[in-house]
């Protein structure tokens, strides 16, 4: 039987537990901007790695979306570039494109370019932190860092990719380089998600944006072991969640990289990914495209995830990918309130 949750505790953090929260807790992917108006004032004249560094802005902008839509987690403001940035890479997120490399890595002297990170070239990141102290009150934030997979593919590839030729191409001609690469990018991303949960943060998520493009196979060699290391720094801490885009076929192998929560996305119904995951909590996984459809399919898909949720072991609601740039505030807002509503124990 699963337990119940104290009724002072975090929906959010009894949810990750496996027990019984007084509701199903609701959060989004990307809520911390994108398509806030107060977002957009707020970062209006800042690049985005600079919006990144500055501690007053960091928390403004976690708050927005706790503040708006009642969610029942706070996801830290941040960009999954930002701890190699801070070790020394050249690369800059240019708008309308994504991050953008200037000298891509693709040898074994250019994995030597990549050192490890020291809390002290995040400072930023603590100060924010603790400034969301003060103002989240019981609301549980949680870290972020992006995974070693879709790091190494920005750095090799020098920017987004539609196909990762070069990435690929690299794993399977040069197997050495390519382990050298993402051990190094584990170590990073697990000592950037180490600062976050020390400075305060109550779970993680490690998004792996690309990990989908690969076979189950590649995946399992080229993948799976750097996702496991870097969640490994932050295990029996706090909650560990995560997701990759388009990984349906991936969802048993990258359960084992320790996370106690497995994200889903979208295309794979949430009974199903249970069935495949018995004992683990899921989350997810309402299409962002629905919060431009109308009220009505909107709420009854929202309804329709809520109740295959239920087959889980604990379920968190949340988008199957991020909040689409285009989403009426007015819409999450919506499905906030009905995932409350209709979940209260």
């Amino acid at each position: 039987m699963v337990n119940a949750a104290a009724p002072s505790e975090s929906p959010f953090l009894a949810a990750c537990r496996g027990e019984e929260p007084d509701r199903t807790p609701v959060w989004f992917m990307r809520q911390a901007g994108r398509s806030l108006p107060e977002y957009k004032r707020a970062r209006a004249g800042t690049a985005m790695l600079e919006a990144c560094r500055t501690p007053e802005l960091v928390c403004e902008i976690t708050m927005q979306p706790v503040r708006r839509y009642g969610v029942d987690a706070a996801i830290f403001f941040s960009d999954i570039v930002v701890p190699v940035a801070a070790v020394g890479v050249d690369i800059e997120i240019v708008p309308g494109v994504g991050p953008v490399v200037a000298e891509p890595f693709r040898t074994e002297d250019d994995v030597k370019r990549l050192r490890n990170l020291d809390p002290c070239d995040v400072p930023y990141v603590t100060e924010a932190i603790g400034l969301l102290g003060k103002e989240l009150g019981d609301t549980p934030l949680i870290g972020f860092a992006g995974a070693p997979f879709t790091l190494a593919s920005y750095l090799i590839e020098g920017g987004p990719s539609r196909d990762h030729a070069k990435t690929k191409a690299l794993m399977h001609s040069r197997p050495d380089v390519w382990h050298a690469l993402a051990s190094r990018l584990a170590a990073i991303c697990g000592e950037f998600l180490r600062v976050q949960v020390e400075a305060g943060a109550k779970a993680v998520q490690l998004f792996d944006s690309w990990a989908g493009a690969l076979s189950e196979a590649d995946y399992r060699e080229f993948a799976l072991p750097h996702s496991t290391a870097a969640l490994a720094g932050v295990a029996q801490s706090v909650p560990r969640i995560h997701f990759g885009v388009g990984t349906g076929h991936l969802l048993e192998a990258m359960s084992e990289t320790g996370a106690e929560i497995s994200g889903v996305d979208f295309r794979v119904p949430l009974d199903h990914a249970a069935a495949r995951l018995p004992g683990k909590v899921l989350q997810g996984n309402l299409d962002p495209a629905l919060i431009l459809a109308d009220e009505a399919p909107l709420l009854a898909a929202t309804d329709a995830i809520t109740a295959a949720g239920r087959a889980a072991k604990g379920h968190i609601f949340n988008l199957g990918h991020g909040v689409l740039p285009d989403s009426d505030p007015e819409k999450l807002k919506l499905v906030v309130d009905r995932v409350h509503e209709t979940t209260a124990r």
